[in-house]
């Protein structure tokens, strides 16, 4: 754990940033509360975070500061809907999902049809999983609707998806970040994605496009 942490002071000198810059970040919601991790040190109390989480971040942050406002920013970040609506022939003009995905999911009758934040997302997401091989075609159909079904009860919280074959069975599965699970011997993790990660690409995509 300890390796995984890197203290205040180290991060401000490796990312090359101020102690003020750090903190307007925090209070505009650009980094998370939770990766301020207080811990005693034999200097006293000290701040740590996550090393490779908070450095993505502030590189992300500094690469699209110069086009994004930071409340801008802040809703890019944020694991909340964006309010949108684009069709499926729109999706695929600003390469959120590709053709080959499309032809999975959406009807050609359906292509003019409106879609929310919520089913490019999960448009987005099955082509992830599509590319990396570990579904087919109708399983592919069955994920979007597992995923359009449940993103309501995500409640903006970070969620991993899961997939998992058992026997040529497959299972979706989306998990907290905080939580652990168990599975049996016969049963086999093919697929891990970061729900909050993929919100976080997606909104950037939408906004290059805007």
């Amino acid at each position: 754990m300890e390796n995984d942490l890197i203290a205040k002071k180290d991060l401000l000198e490796v990312a090359h940033i101020s102690y003020g810059q750090l903190y307007r970040w925090k209070r505009k919601k650009l980094i998370p509360d939770e990766w301020f991790i207080r811990k005693s040190t034999f200097t006293g109390q000290e701040t740590f975070f996550p090393k490779q989480k908070i450095l993505d971040r502030i590189e992300k942050i500094i690469s699209l500061k110069d086009d994004l406002s930071l409340d801008e920013l802040a809703d890019m970040f944020s694991p909340n809907p964006q309010s949108v609506s684009l069709t499926v022939n729109q999706i695929i003009e600003r390469h959120i999902v590709s053709l080959m995905t499309v032809d999975v999911l959406f009807p050609e009758e359906e292509r003019n049809k409106s879609l929310s934040f919520e089913a490019i997302l999960s448009a987005n997401i099955v082509e992830k999983v599509l590319k990396s091989g570990e579904v087919n075609r109708e399983e592919s159909k069955q994920l979007y609707t597992f995923l359009i079904n449940n993103y309501g009860k995500l409640h903006g919280q970070p969620f991993y998806l899961l997939i998992f074959r058992k026997l040529g069975v497959t299972s979706f599965l989306l998990i907290s970040k905080q939580e652990n699970y168990y599975v049996d011997d016969l049963t086999n993790e093919v697929f891990k994605l970061d729900i909050l990660q993929s919100i976080e690409e997606l909104k950037s995509l939408l906004s290059k496009g805007a």
